[in-house]
């Protein structure tokens, strides 16, 4: 017989997930008789070090053939805190961990428990959100731009539909400066469509002044590109977006800057005042010069983004605390927030003070952090990160459901890691952080979705741009998309849809995950599946803000129940080569799903579907 404790379920640890300083919390560990246990403690160990404390037990009943001892507790102090059980018996005394759901003596890994600040929230509008993440030069181009002011070299596509540039320079470097013409007036065209999906966050990859066309090597953070368009032609942009009731996020980016830039200006663009040019630049101490000028410190070594010191008072300044800083002067353009790039190289100290000053300009904002793992316990450059336990960001982007979920379609998972990571994220993560969680499938940075669900190839830029899925792999690939975009609207937080996901797109990372949109070329099934998943999320408050319990998550097959307000419903999805019966209910959606008696349903092989109880 095992020791029982399960952090998850509320008759061990009440209540479920972090807590706040001073908020009480009950620990139930059900402890054999047969162990013949004299005392039980409940050992605490701070992140920090400084912060550890030891919990007593008090023996509460006997039940069958366990013994429960109860312990209440409440914390002092905000930080990340690990706990292990230390039990005492007649002949000497053990440690207890766990072990995926179980306990386990010496062996194993603590219990993860964080205590937030009380005053920690988020906005409500985001709770819940749609979000759609727009490459703003290939998603749709209106007319035509003033290049008065753009970066030099570039090339511009004549077709939409050409393939992207690839191939490096003699050199070895790929430029990344080929353009479409995508731009602000084309997203203002397309805004009734961005609605359609069900929308209420519009996420925007960098739109500053830049060579690139991610552009991410910024070139002025004030000035748009002239490719997109004018501030005034922004304006409209979020204006129109608002007028739908669809909020707008920027990317910004502030670990480093471009070469070529005001602040850099390595070629001399911008007249010659630039850290590059000047040990007497007012940008100077922004960078790490090893040997000026030409050896200098940058992200990954890409010498075209040379990293800022972020913690420079002047740059701080100009970011942050200005009037006019970056982030005043786009909230006072008409953005809603921020994603920022990178999160994990910005200390903790910036984003703090950046969360502050964009919170006091407004107070609903919306603060995202690129994050690939778990953002509770993250490590980064050997410190623990505090973006919940400081209050810090208010969601980070969940790449670890994407991974659980193609993990899942794939077969290389029966269910249960899926629920692992689900309900780890959910436990570690504050309720409120959960709720606004970026769930994506696709972004910049992967290959597309539809290309991720069944093929891995890694040949050579050449093979890769002319390699496209063999019409039985596209539509393998499609019937797992269903399956899998189904799952992430069903889970708890955001969904995000990297455009043009749901027409269908594929391809491989960059820049084979950033072609344009397909306008008149949609896979038009996904499409419509797409909206039809937005339309539920916005109808079902459940889905939005709902708990989750799962009570299936083996042989293939997924099942949990998301309740809220006195409204409950159950999710299904066969991954599994076998029918499924279901008890019957009120299905929402469904897809590979029949009725078999008056009480039951069957799900066939890929269906899935949701029932409200």
């Amino acid at each position: 017989m095992r020791i029982l404790f399960d952090s998850k379920l509320l008759q061990h640890k009440n209540p479920f997930g972090t807590l706040v300083p001073g908020q009480e919390c009950t620990l139930n560990i059900h402890i054999p008789a047969a162990v013949q246990a004299t005392k039980v403690e409940c050992v605490f160990d701070s992140d920090d070090g400084a912060h550890g404390f030891v919990v007593p037990f008090e023996f509460k009943m006997k039940k069958g053939a366990y013994e429960i001892y109860q312990a209440k507790f409440s914390m002092k102090d905000t930080g990340l805190y690990f706990y292990h059980f230390y039990i005492t018996h007649r002949t000497g005394g053990f440690r207890l961990f766990k072990q995926g759901d179980q306990t386990n003596m010496e062996a194993g890994d603590p219990w993860q428990l964080s205590c937030v600040p009380a005053d920690f929230t988020v906005p409500d509008w985001a709770k819940g959100a749609i979000i759609y993440q727009v490459f703003p030069d290939r998603f749709y181009k209106s007319g035509k731009c003033d290049l008065t002011g753009k970066l030099e070299p570039y090339t511009i596509h004549q077709d939409w539909n050409e393939e992207v540039d690839w191939e490096p320079t003699p050199e070895g470097i790929v430029l990344n400066n080929d353009f479409y013409g995508g731009n602000f007036k084309g997203i203002i065209e397309k805004m009734d469509y961005i609605a359609s999906l069900g929308t209420t966050i519009l996420y925007l990859n960098p739109i500053s002044k830049s060579f690139s066309s991610h552009r991410y090597d910024t070139g002025d953070y004030k000035v748009p590109d002239p490719m997109l368009g004018t501030e005034a032609e922004f304006t409209a942009l979020c204006s129109a977006a608002h007028a739908r009731g669809i909020k707008v996020i920027l990317d910004g980016v502030y670990s480093h800057t471009g070469s070529d830039s005001r602040y850099f200006d390595k070629n001399g663009t911008f007249g010659g005042k630039g850290a590059y040019n000047s040990l007497d630049s007012e940008y100077y101490d922004w960078f790490q010069f090893y040997n000026w000028p030409h050896h200098y410190r940058s992200w990954w070594d890409f010498e075209t983004l040379p990293t800022v010191n972020k913690m420079h008072p002047s740059f701080l300044d100009y970011i942050i605390r200005d009037e006019d800083s970056v982030v005043a002067h786009w909230l006072k353009a008409g953005a809603d927030g921020f994603r920022l790039d990178v999160a994990d190289e910005l200390p903790d100290e910036f984003i703090k003070l950046l969360r502050d000053r964009v919170k006091e300009i407004r107070p609903d904002a919306l603060l995202i952090g690129e994050v690939w793992e778990d953002a509770s316990n993250k490590k980064a450059y050997g410190k623990t990160r505090t973006y919940f336990t400081n209050g810090e960001l208010d969601s980070v982007m969940n790449y670890p459901f994407r991974t659980a979920i193609i993990n899942f379609l794939r077969e290389w998972d029966s269910g249960r890691a899926l629920k692992e990571t689900v309900m780890s994220i959910v436990e570690n993560y504050p309720a409120h952080v959960i709720q606004c969680n970026m769930n994506l499938l696709g972004t910049h940075d992967t290959p597309r979705i539809l290309t991720a669900l069944v093929d891995d190839f890694s040949g050579s830029r050449y093979e890769q741009a002319r390699r496209r899925l063999p019409r039985q792999r596209l539509l393998v690939a499609q019937e797992r998309l269903l399956m899998a975009s189904f799952l992430q609207y069903m889970l708890p937080g955001s969904p995000s849809l990297y455009y043009g996901d749901e027409a269908g797109m594929e391809g491989y990372k960059d820049p084979f995950n950033r072609r344009t949109y397909p306008w008149g070329r949609e896979d038009w099934e996904l499409l419509s599946h797409f909206k039809r998943l937005g339309q539920l999320r916005r109808n079902h408050e459940a889905l939005r803000l709902g708990d989750i319990q799962f009570f299936q998550a083996e042989d293939q097959k997924i099942g949990f129940k998301r309740s809220y307000n006195g409204k409950s419903y159950s999710i299904y999805v066969n991954r599994s080569d076998d029918l499924w019966d279901i008890p019957a209910g009120k299905v929402r959606f469904g897809n590979n799903l029949r009725t078999v008696a008056p009480d039951w349903l069957t799900l066939a092989p890929m269906g899935f579907c949701l029932v409200e109880n």
